[in-house]
Parts: structure tokens; C-alpha cells; sequence
């Protein structure tokens, strides 16, 4: 989608999968997950770019 998931996992050094399991746990807990991804998906820089 947005790479917004894959993005965060390279700023946390962490696993994509993992992330983004964690991230549809969030959704499925409530919709909050949504609207995160929708916000960061706005204000992350795109890769490659300066932050």
C-alpha cells in the first residue's frame, strides 16, 4: 500500500511482518489502526528523501 508499515519497521529496526501484525491487532482492537496508518501515511517522507 502506502509503505507506511515497512517504513516504520526501518526506522524501528524491527521485522515488517511483525509490524504489521501488530498493526492489524491495533485495527481489530478498536479501528484505531486505521486512522494511525491514514496520519503517518500523510506525514511520513517517502524513502529516500530528507526527513
Amino acid at each position: 500500500m502506502a509503505g507506511v508499515c515497512a517504513g516504520l519497521a526501518d526506522y524501528l529496526d524491527m521485522d515488517q511482518t511483525l509490524v504489521r501484525a501488530i498493526w492489524i491487532l491495533f485495527t481489530l482492537l478498536g479501528g484505531s489502526g486505521i486512522l494511525a496508518y491514514l496520519i503517518l501515511w500523510l506525514i511520513m517522507p517517502e524513502a529516500g528523501t530528507e526527513a
